[in-house]
């Protein structure tokens, strides 16, 4: 790994830690000694750049540093595009719009040299083969998540059953054909999922849950944490 670009991903990987770590764990994922990366993050703190700790007890970055935009590696240029391209293929009307524009402005925000991984990617997502309409508004239902709000559904289930749910929005799905809509049913007392295509009328709700947003989001990430856990020991 050349110099410049051993930098720039300790910058990285100090960015994406929250506590502190240490230059021995900075070596091991870098495949770099312990004596490399001190000389690198002194040469960094040299550069300005908000480092703060010691050799043997972590560093940590100074929460007020930013980088450029877009100092992006070819690899992470290419990770961009791809995911881009799966969303622009299976994404809502909104994100799929979304995600073109992505595209075209990574490939003139970053350097000519960098261009052909963007108009070039040595990967490519496949084009979705078969569309199912969604029952309701999957932009509308990405506000309503972010807001914290109810949505009442319309929905049949899988036995052609309709039933009536109001439910506390957490996250959508986007799956290889379909998506879902996974919320706090309060007709079920629980965590429930839902086929948007089984969606037969929505009602966005302007009324907030009873939840802080985030709360809610880890409560349902515990359920599926304990949902995986019970599958393995079965």
């Amino acid at each position: 790994m050349r110099r410049a670009d051993r930098l720039f991903q300790i910058i990285q990987i100090l960015r994406s830690t929250r506590g502190p770590i240490t230059a021995e764990a900075i070596g091991a994922e870098l495949e770099a000694s312990k004596r490399t990366i001190y000389r690198d993050i002194a040469d960094l703190i040299g550069q300005r750049v908000p480092i703060r700790g010691e050799a043997g007890m972590g560093y940590v970055l100074g929460g007020d540093f930013d980088m450029p935009p877009l100092m992006l590696t070819p690899d992470e240029i290419e990770a961009a595009v791809l995911g881009a391209q799966w969303v622009a293929e299976r994404g809502d009307p909104t994100l799929a719009r979304a995600a073109r524009d992505l595209i075209a402005k990574i490939g003139a925000s970053v350097p000519e040299r960098l261009r052909p991984f963007v108009l070039e990617p040595a990967a490519r997502a496949p084009p979705r083969r078969h569309v199912v309409a969604d029952g309701l508004d999957i932009t509308q239902a990405r506000a309503w998540i972010h807001a914290g709000r109810k949505i009442r559904l319309d929905y049949r289930d899988e036995q052609g059953v309709r039933s009536q749910r109001v439910i506390w929005p957490v996250t959508l799905g986007y799956m290889e054909t379909l998506r879902m809509l996974f919320g706090w049913c309060e007709l079920r007392q629980g965590f429930r999922s839902f086929r948007t295509d089984r969606v037969v009328a929505a009602e966005f709700l302007d009324v907030r849950y009873a939840e802080r947003r985030a709360v809610l989001r880890a409560k349902w990430q515990q359920h599926m944490a304990d949902r995986r856990d019970a599958r393995a020991s079965e």
